[in-house]
């Protein structure tokens, strides 16, 4: 993830391979005020949100083959 978001504000998070497993809320998000964390299965569709908080996560480069990754 780009910048961190210690206050987790954003509703919108693009992420790359180097980010996977990806799961909210991520390293870069403040854990005093968050939900437990869940692994969003974002591989398969290149687009995952979260079920807890509604954040959405879009992965950039996303290969629908995998075969790249």
């Amino acid at each position: 993830m780009s910048q961190n978001n210690k206050t987790n504000s954003k509703r919108h998070y693009e992420v790359t391979y180097k980010d996977l497993p990806l799961h909210c809320p991520t390293p870069d998000m403040s854990v005093w005020n968050s939900h437990p964390r869940v692994y969003l299965p974002i591989e398969e569709t290149g687009k995952a949100k979260c079920p807890y908080c509604g954040a959405e996560y879009t992965l950039i480069g996303w290969d629908p083959d995998h075969s790249a990754h």
